[in-house]
């Protein structure tokens, strides 16, 4: 079970074809995504990227940075991306679009654990400062987004459950 569920929506005035070339195309993120400060491809994918890694440091308001791994296990495009992730984050993260006549509505689920000594000591008293760190990164996210795409950015919502 993960320590942190974490589900994020973005909508966006913008095709889901458009906004599933921007965001399946991680290697780019640090271009439009304030926060993801690298993404390293450690071994290419398959068909749909299916089996690609890379390797992602992020770094947000909070003063640390994460580095993680993340495995590309499933893509249908333009629909669905899923990932699983290791190292200072494990767990699976998985974008879901859908497209509507204003545009596409992205879903992001994000059910990770810490493995930081640190974090899971201090995540009885910190659990709040790391949910919210982890909506200030979304919301940059879905920011950048619409600004690559050119497209206005309907609404955003990101949210945590305790686990």
């Amino acid at each position: 079970m993960s320590a942190y569920s974490f589900l994020t929506t973005w909508c966006v005035g913008a095709p889901v074809q458009d906004v599933w070339d921007v965001i399946s195309a991680s290697d780019r993120y640090p271009e439009w995504w304030k926060g993801v400060r690298t993404v390293t491809e450690l071994e290419p994918g398959g068909e749909h990227g299916v089996g690609a890694l890379s390797r992602f440091e992020w770094r947000s308001k909070l003063p640390y940075s994460l580095q993680f791994d993340m495995r590309v296990t499933r893509s249908e495009p333009p629909y669905l991306l899923e990932g699983h992730a290791s190292g200072e984050l494990e767990g699976v993260g998985i974008w879901r679009l859908y497209e509507g006549p204003a545009g596409t509505a992205l879903i992001y689920s994000w059910d990770v654990s810490t493995t930081r000594a640190w974090m899971n000591r201090m995540a009885p008293i910190a659990r709040p400062a790391f949910a919210w760190n982890h909506g200030y990164v979304m919301r940059q996210g879905a920011r950048g987004l619409a600004k690559t795409l050119g497209a206005e950015l309907i609404s955003q919502n990101s949210g945590a459950s305790d686990r």
